[in-house]
């Protein structure tokens, strides 16, 4: 795949031209592996979505905190995402303020607390209060990642990375899966108290090498620390080279997209609906989060133990070997959309996944009413087999793109915002379906199902007519899409501005 068709041809003019594979290359190998650091970020939410499917089949934590049920079981679930809610108006802020990584290592360093708080707990209170914490912190470790990696990564590695950033949480999901079914056979509190403990896994392996994260160079140049941006994609992009071509022209773009922006005054909330361009941005932002929680993922994703009972699997080793074997085949779908997303384009996957989520959901309903009126056993196997079939298509876009997509659409000084305006749609979906979704299964059983059915047709039709293509483009050169071609930076009038700025400084000195 040429280069043009990735990162667009203003930068594939200045790549270095090579015939070694990236890992041959010191400094590109560095800086993918420096990445994986934020890149783990996702399996630390992914751990706590698949815990409480496990943790939920477990007789032991059933029975230790009293058969929590219905609405109550709704609070324990919700709990994480009530709290990640309350952190979303600050946390936007403080990236924007204090940088990336200072807001990454402080989330990295609750939910380590939190995770002692919810592995000690000896009340449901307690238990509740651990997953409110877990949210909190787990925000502050979610949010900044993605724009990290985005500002961070070489321009022909931006849309693989960006769109694996969300895969891992499968990573994250995996870990708690397979922990809760090892733990099943265990007679004591043990059993659930052994996974929760492994939450802080993730965080500590982000933690012993967090010494080795770069700040973004785009939020550095933000702050009028251009040296230290020049520098830092000189060494990860250029070998260590200031005078590459390639890092000349990043740093002529950001610094220009920058300055548009805040000459435009675009850094205040306000700005999101100021111009058609940021409406429609923060229109496909909000649209895509609650997308997320509202297709019907959400049934499965936190309740698997009570679609699972509904076909009559009940037994809890069958339960936790399903939900283990079920998300290494969501970490190998998601990851495989992931390496072809600059091949196929990010429009092509949503269109896909909104088909093939539709026609999984409609079979998946049926044989639910067939099993249930009829307790057909096979049709209750067909369930199973469609439940693995809508997760293929939910994770070849919506794992993939869910922050990637937002992460490239809205512009430097927008992008904290709107990730947070995203974040927010996510988990206050969360909240909402972490109540509804128990509520709705124990009153109304597969009938439940035809609800997500009529949901997914709207969903389809507003990804077919207001989701735009931004493969081929850098992150600067996507605004055209949305702004129009006044948008797009003129970069050889600003590396002429650039380079005479050097000079007169070299001059002065």
């Amino acid at each position: 795949m040429k280069d043009a068709d990735i990162v667009g041809q203003s930068l594939a003019e200045v790549l270095p031209q090579t015939t070694k594979y990236w890992f041959q290359i010191p400094h590109l190998l560095r800086l993918n592996l420096i990445l994986l650091v934020p890149l783990l970020s996702s399996a630390v939410a992914g751990y706590d979505g698949s815990l409480m499917n496990g943790l939920q089949a477990l007789n032991q934590w059933k029975d230790y905190f009293g058969n929590p049920a219905g609405a109550l079981l709704g609070l324990v679930n919700a709990a994480q995402s009530a709290g990640s809610v309350v952190a979303l108006p600050f946390v936007g802020t403080f990236s924007d303020k204090y940088g990336r990584r200072v807001v990454l290592l402080s989330g990295i360093i609750g939910v380590v607390v939190a995770t002692i708080i919810q592995a000690t707990a000896t009340t449901l209170a307690q238990f509740v209060v651990s997953r409110f914490v877990v949210g909190v912190a787990g925000m502050f470790v979610v949010q900044p990642s993605p724009m990290l990696i985005a500002e961070l990564a070489y321009p022909t590695h931006r849309g693989k990375y960006t769109s694996a950033f969300w895969c891992m949480y499968y990573l994250g999901a995996i870990l708690a899966a397979w922990a809760t079914f090892g733990t099943e056979r265990y007679n004591d509190n043990w059993s659930w108290r052994v996974p929760t403990i492994l939450q802080a896994a993730y965080p500590l392996v982000q933690l012993a090498f967090f010494w080795m994260v770069p700040e973004s160079p785009r939020w550095l140049v933000a702050k009028e620390r251009t040296e230290e941006a020049r520098a830092i994609l000189a060494q990860y992009h250029a070998g260590g080279d200031e005078n590459s071509p390639l890092v000349s022209r990043e740093i002529s773009e950001i610094v220009q997209a920058i300055r548009n922006e805040q000459a435009s005054a675009s850094v205040k909330w306000s700005a999101l609906v100021a111009t058609p361009g940021n409406r429609k941005r923060l229109f496909i932002a909000v649209c895509l989060g609650a997308f997320a929680q509202w297709n019907g993922i959400g049934v499965v994703s936190y309740y698997l133990t009570l679609v699972l009972n509904s076909i009559g699997i009940t037994n809890s080793f069958d339960q936790t070997l399903i939900n283990g074997l079920l998300q290494i085949f969501n970490f190998a779908a998601a990851v495989s959309a992931a390496l072809l997303v600059d091949r196929l384009g990010r429009r092509t996957l949503f269109i896909w996944s909104g088909i093939g989520m539709l026609v999984s959901y409609v079979v998946w309903t049926a044989c639910s009413a067939v099993n249930n009126e009829d307790n057909n056993k096979a049709a209750g196997y067909v369930v199973v087999v469609c439940l693995f079939a809508f997760y293929f298509h939910y994770d070849i876009a919506y794992t993939p793109l869910l922050m990637s997509y937002p992460t490239e659409i809205f512009p430097y000084s927008l992008r904290s915002k709107g990730l947070t305006c995203e974040l927010l749609s996510i988990y206050g979906s969360l909240v909402i379906a972490a109540f509804v979704n128990p509520v709705g299964m124990e009153n109304l059983g597969w009938k439940y199902y035809i609800v997500f059915c009529c949901l997914l047709v709207v969903f389809l039709a507003i990804t077919f007519f207001f989701f735009p293509e931004t493969k081929g483009r850098s992150l600067e050169e996507i605004a055209e899409i949305f702004d129009g071609p006044q948008a797009a930076v003129d970069v050889d009038e600003v590396e002429k501005k650039t380079h005479y700025a050097d000079k007169l400084h070299t001059e002065v000195a």
